[in-house]
């Protein structure tokens, strides 16, 4: 069973809230990291990259051979802040890739062009 679609006014509001004090709770964090995966999912549909921000989401996304069973060829994965950072441009990816606190692997684990993910000004 699918997860039930975050609301954009919920989803913004954890996203700024995380924006003004870094040392949110943790449901609000994994609200905002939730999210932002969801909409980096729903502006990039397709399967043939996961991304992943243990433990609280991963998606599958952007266009692409289509992946169904076991370890994905092409995967992103990194900390929520991290995540958060890179879904509203505070970081971009090439920085975040610099200082490896994203790893990825595969030919298409490359957000490149596709983060930030949200307008947070």
């Amino acid at each position: 069973m699918a997860r039930a679609r975050i609301g954009d006014l919920e989803g913004r509001d954890a996203v700024a809230a995380w924006r003004t004090d870094e040392a949110v709770d943790r449901a609000t964090l994994a609200l905002a990291v939730r999210y932002t995966l969801q909409v980096l999912a729903e502006v990039h549909p397709g399967s043939s990259v996961e991304v992943r921000v243990p433990p609280f989401g991963a998606v599958q996304c952007i266009e692409g051979p289509r992946h169904t069973r076991g370890t994905p060829p092409n995967v992103i994965e990194t900390d929520a802040a991290t995540w958060l950072s890179l879904a509203t441009g505070a970081t971009s990816w090439d920085e975040a890739r610099a200082t490896g606190t994203v790893h990825a692997s595969g030919q298409r684990a490359d957000l490149t062009g596709r983060v930030p993910v949200i307008d947070v000004r």
